[in-house]
Parts: C-alpha cells; sequence; structure tokens
C-alpha cells in the first residue's frame, strides 16, 4: 500500500491529497479563484499533517497534468516536480480525463471539461476511444453516448462526477504507471500563443 501526496491545480478547483497506510486526507476547494499559487502549499501542509505523513515518506508524487488552466497545470506540476525532486521519488501524471474516467463503469462514455466560449475537451472512452479533442457545444450534444465531468455543464446525457473522490480511485488503479518525469497536456494552444499569429 503506497504513501503519496497528490496535486489537482488544473482548473478552478483545488484538490490535494495526502495518504499514509490506511489514512487519507483530501483537502478540496471548489473556487480557488485562480489564486492556485497562493492557497498551494497551506492545501499541502495541512493534507500532510492530517496524514501524519513526511513528504520523505512519500513512495511517489502526483499532479493532474491537464487539460484546463495552463497557468494551474504548471503550478501543480512543478509544485509536485519540486517536491520529488527533494525526496528522490518518481512521478506519476494523471490527465483530468483518465482521473474522471477511472472513476466510471460504461463501456461508451466521454469525459468533457469547460474549455470556455461554448467549447469543451473531450476524450472517448471504450467503443467510443478518441484522442483528446477540442469541441464546440454542438459537436458535444452530437456525440451520442453518455458524457461524464466534473462541473455543472449544460449538456445532454451528462453527469457530474465529484473530483476530488475520483483522485484517489484514479491513483490506486494507475499507480504502476510512475515515472522520472511528467508534463502538462495541452489540447488546444493558449490565449496567449494564439496571440502570437
Amino acid at each position: 500500500m503506497s504513501n503519496y501526496l497528490a496535486v489537482d491545480a488544473s482548473s478552478k478547483h483545488l484538490t490535494v491529497v495526502a495518504k499514509k497506510g490506511e489514512n487519507t486526507i483530501i483537502k478540496y476547494n471548489a473556487d480557488c479563484a485562480m489564486r492556485h499559487s497562493v492557497v498551494l502549499m497551506d492545501a499541502i501542509n495541512s493534507a500532510l499533517d492530517g496524514a501524519g505523513l513526511l513528504p520523505a515518506e512519500c513512495d511517489f508524487f502526483c499532479a493532474v497534468t491537464g487539460p484546463g488552466s495552463f497557468t494551474g497545470i504548471r503550478i501543480g506540476i512543478s509544485t509536485v516536480k519540486g517536491l520529488a525532486m527533494g525526496a528522490g521519488k518518481p512521478l506519476l501524471g494523471l490527465t483530468v480525463f483518465d482521473t474522471l474516467a477511472y472513476n466510471v463503469n460504461s463501456e461508451n462514455f466521454y469525459m468533457v471539461i469547460d474549455a470556455a466560449h461554448s467549447h469543451f475537451y473531450a476524450k472517448g472512452y471504450g467503443k467510443s476511444l478518441s484522442s483528446p479533442a477540442y469541441l464546440s457545444l454542438e459537436e458535444v450534444n452530437a456525440l451520442g453516448c453518455k458524457l461524464y465531468g466534473f462541473e455543472d455543464l449544460p449538456l445532454k446525457n451528462y453527469e457530474k462526477l465529484n473530483i476530488s473522490r475520483c483522485l484517489p480511485v484514479a491513483i490506486q488503479k494507475s499507480e504502476g504507471n510512475l515515472s522520472q518525469n511528467i508534463s502538462a497536456m495541452y489540447v488546444r494552444k493558449s490565449q496567449a500563443e494564439e496571440g502570437r499569429k
């Protein structure tokens, strides 16, 4: 049974999970108002203290790698990389899609995440297996299968999952995929990159 610290700063929410033995502490803030850099370390310290866990006792460190907030993703990944480097431990990177998908018992579904301006990040699983895509509202509603996500979204055939409860399950099911490096998963270019055209 692994001990770990995990961070999800990929959206307006913040989730930090610290696990030591049978003790799992989840710190969840539904709306950080994009202040992840201000509140993250306090949330990490609180989760570690609650679990009675020291960074050196972690078997690995995990970060959710996107898609979502470009800044939030970078903050989460860089924080986890720094902790892992200091402790000499490996990393686990999970996309938001996979974090949610590990919590769904279905053969044909899509994960969808709000990408603003009536667009969504989407990825199919099971019979609908697909690469991550940037889709319009009309394209998402035309997918024709069950949709899952973690936000309140105006979509047909959609079910909202509890993202903070999904992360520990996804980690348990994927901790065999540890590595020495993780990187951000972007589905589209940032506004700054688009503005350079």
